[in-house]
């Protein structure tokens, strides 16, 4: 390693067009801006894979595509900057075209805001032009961003920095300006996202390809279908390099590159930097080394028997687990294991600037977590403890406040501030988040994760890598899980802790399999397809010729689906009174005619999830494989159109919840441990090997008492007790509560004190005047010490714990 740094060549460029200064602006606590600067020497995986890729280039000039797998926390930020850099400033040694420029334009294409700063100082400080590079946002852009796109790609900017969500407006404007088709694009995508590996790239060669097209010529609507297809093979034009930590199948499939021409080689990365190197090298912490799991357990039940229903059994199930995690009870538990935690084991690291992370399930999970956070924190006094919420959109949450819930409203200490920005303060130590932050996010301070969502693939991996950035005096790292199984999540890390592997490659001619599976449906004719390609790929016809071709099939769709319904509406009425009725023969009659309308309905279903189906993956195939079938591009083109305008409708009716009530809960800490990823080869990611295999199944009917039971059996474990009831005791605090006396001696008193006043006489009466309630633990208490005692000494605990007596809702 040492020895290519030392070469004399590679020095010189290292010191002249890597070496840079980092300034970054830090707020103090009393608010004071002060500049933190770093002088930047790169790494030798930065240095080697921007070489690699410089090199790559050079040998076999545009047009080509690479795959860069760097773990996470490895400095991506810094290795694109080079890159970019680099690759703007590249020029043909040599040939023809001796001394141009090998790209008229870099495109960064990335999410992160960081990323376009730091682009523009580290490359400002080897190249001081001006206008160099440009940034393409809503909030920066001067007119349309198809204008400003156009003008810049036009005056040949260098590097032009667009979001995920405007690099479409790329597209429109290479289409719009014909001097842009024969000029050459570098295409850096930061983590490769889905949009870069499916229709929008290819959409992106399609335009450049119009150079094939002769300029004498009259230019048909065969011509450019046959450019769309040749589009799918890649264009000479564009050179893709494609940063990611965790590559996905597809992924590998479109930008990785086999190693032999042997048949059975698989695409793989052009360049590694993998997880177990970064641990080994120390620049990254492994976030596996402290994980804690925990178990929840609960009983339901439901409150009036005579109130019983029949529903559907799946989704009653799912109901009923989310009414579970949205509970009261569960959230106020699981906050006071997560404040204690952060307050005992992770306040005082990092000299008191430590911080942490809670993952939530939804954006009403993340709503009742900081305001149950808020809650408790207030209630014990605790000072500089303080959370940020994150989510997008509003929340209605009637239960917890009657008008919508933003993220403004629930940091009003932000005023406005960048919430990463505000939250690297001393103002702020947790961020509760719904989505919004748990990947590209760069908080090296962070040491603590809660996390109370379910993870798996890749969102796992990059949730839990946000802990694993270095900061002086950060040594560890600490996981709490209320969810997730710990080996499952070590399985997920074993898939990306060394090179990412394909399994074995997708099968191209499935394609062909759902192609022929959507005709059978009769929902469209092929006339239909063909005649709404020619007007698609005319350029001399409009839209309101593509809604001449598109509506029939539309409206057959929209017809079938109607007749469908009013059929198993009306089969499902006739089921319900031969039940009632209690004739047999014609209660199976009439399931039999329920079965028929589900078919029907079904089929329409499955048709439309087969049409996204076969789009999805004939926009991925089409680029690894060359089809040259002018049919499955034009079933692809007519399907894009049709999908929006198959309207569906569920017949579900609601499940009423208002009769549930949770009896018994659990939060048990189950073990700390280390999940040792070891040296020995990881899991293999799966190619596309089935598509179209979509099965409806019949929709299963069950009492809600008897769902209730099931949960119970599911989620009730073997260890829940009479003490960990919550509706009783709930109610005998709340009845205590009423008591002043009572009150007062708690608010005053240590328990042992207040055991020797009125505290537990209080305690008696209230259990008597609620004895219609639940008479098991009513009698248990009046007539076995033992039990007095530690339901006395529980209610004591309770309400001590919400603060001088002030007695809320669990």
């Amino acid at each position: 390693m040492w020895e290519e740094i030392l070469q004399p060549d590679n020095f010189l460029l290292i010191l002249g067009r890597y070496l840079h200064l980092e300034v970054k602006d830090k707020e103090l606590a009393d608010g004071r801006i002060v500049k933190k600067e770093t002088m930047i020497f790169p790494r030798y995986h930065q240095w080697s894979a921007v070489s690699t890729l410089l090199n790559g280039v050079r040998k076999e000039g545009t047009g080509a595509r690479y795959l860069i797998q760097h773990s996470a926390g490895s400095g991506k930020s810094n290795s694109i900057a080079w890159l970019c850099h680099q690759l703007a400033s590249l020029h043909y040694p040599e040939g023809e075209q001796a001394g141009n420029k090998v790209f008229d334009s870099v495109i960064v294409i990335t999410d992160r805001t960081v990323l376009d700063s730091q682009l523009q100082d580290t490359i400002y400080q080897f190249e001081h032009n001006r206008g160099m590079i440009a940034r393409i946002n809503r909030e920066e852009a001067q007119g349309s961003k198809s204008s400003q796109l156009a003008q810049e790609l036009l005056n040949a900017t260098s590097i032009i920095i667009v979001t995920i969500q405007t690099f479409p407006h790329v597209l429109k404007a290479i289409q719009e300006n014909e001097g842009l088709a024969k000029r050459s694009f570098a295409i850096i995508a930061d983590e490769a996202h889905s949009s870069q590996t499916g229709s929008t790239a290819r959409q992106m060669r399609e335009v450049l390809m119009a150079e094939h097209l002769s300029d004498s010529d009259e230019i048909t609507g065969e011509d450019i279908l046959d450019a769309t297809l040749a589009s799918r093979r890649g264009s000479d034009k564009i050179s893709y390099f494609a940063f990611t930590a965790t590559p996905k199948a597809k992924t590998l499939e479109l930008f990785g590159r086999k190693p032999n021409a042997k048949e059975d080689s698989k695409p793989e990365p052009y360049h590694v930097y993998t997880m177990r190197q970064a641990i080994e090298e120390g620049y990254i912490l492994d976030v596996l080394k402290n994980y804690t799991s925990y178990s929840v357990a609960y009983k339901l039940a439901h409150t009036d028997e005579n109130q019983d229903s029949e529903v559907d059994s799946k989704r009653a199930k799912s109901e009923l687990v989310k009414w579970a995690r949205l509970h009261p009870h569960n959230i106020a538990q699981k906050v006071e294991v997560i404040i204690e935690h952060f307050r005992t084991r992770v306040k005082h690291l990092l000299n008191g600037e430590a911080k942490a992370m809670v993952v939530t399930s939804s954006r009403k999970e993340a709503v009742r977590y900081k305001l149950a956070f808020d809650k408790y924190v207030q209630e014990k006094g605790y000072g500089r403890l303080q959370a940020m919420v994150a989510f997008s959109g509003e929340v209605d949450d009637k239960e917890s406040g009657p008008e919508p819930f933003t993220e403004r409203n629930l940091n009003p200490n932000l005023n406005g501030r960048d919430m990463r920005k505000a939250f690297d303060t001393d103002e702020y130590q947790v961020m509760l988040v719904a989505n919004k932050f748990q990947t590209g996010f760069d908080q090296p301070k962070l040491v603590a994760m809660y996390v109370d969502k379910k993870l798996t693939g890749v969102d796992c991996i990059q949730t839990l890598s946000r802990l694993n950035r270095t900061c002086p005096g950060k040594d560890t790292t600490f996981v709490l899980d209320f969810v997730n199984d710990p080996q499952d999540v070590l399985e997920e890390f074993k898939t990306y802790y060394q090179v990412a592997e394909l399994a074995g490659e997708s099968e191209p001619n499935l394609v062909y399999d759902l192609q022929h599976k959507l005709g059978e449906q009769g929902i469209y004719q092929w006339h239909e397809v063909t005649q709404f390609a020619d007007a698609y790929f005319d350029p001399k016809r409009g839209q309101d010729a593509l809604s001449n071709y598109i509506k029939p099939p539309a409206d057959r769709f929209a017809k079938r689906y109607r007749e469908a319904l009013d059929v198993l509406k009306d089969a499902q009425e006739r089921l319900r009174e031969a039940i009632s009725e209690g004739e047999e023969g014609y209660r199976q009659k009439c399931e039999r005619g329920v079965q028929a309308a589900k078919e029907a309905k079904d089929s329409l279903d499955t048709f439309k999830k087969d049409l996204g189906s076969y789009i999805r993956f004939y926009e991925f195939i089409s680029q690894i494989v060359p089809f040259d079938d002018h049919e499955l591009e034009q079933l692809n083109v007519f399907g894009k159109h049709l999908l929006p305008l198959l309207k569906q409708e569920r017949l579900d009716e609601d499940i009423d919840l208002e009769l549930v009530e949770m009896t018994h809960y659990k939060l048990k800490e189950k073990r700390t441990q280390h999940l040792k990823l070891q040296g020995d080869g990881g899991n293999l990611l799966n190619p596309v090997t089935s598509i179209g295999s979509h099965a409806p199944k019949d929709k299963k009917s069950e009492l809600l008492s008897d769902i209730l039971e099931q949960m119970n059996d599911l989620f009730a474990g073997e260890d829940l007790s009479d003490g960990d009831r919550v509706i009783w005791l709930n109610k005998v605090v709340a009845k205590v509560s009423e008591n002043d006396r009572a009150v007062d001696q708690v608010a005053h008193n240590s328990q042992e004190q207040a055991m020797l006043g009125d505290f537990p006489d209080a305690v008696q009466s209230a259990v008597i005047e609620s004895m219609d309630v639940q008479n098991r633990m009513d009698m248990d208490f009046l007539s076995n010490p033992d039990v007095s005692r530690q339901v006395v000494s529980l209610v004591y605990q309770m309400m001590k714990a919400m603060g001088q007596g002030q007695i809320g809702k669990l």
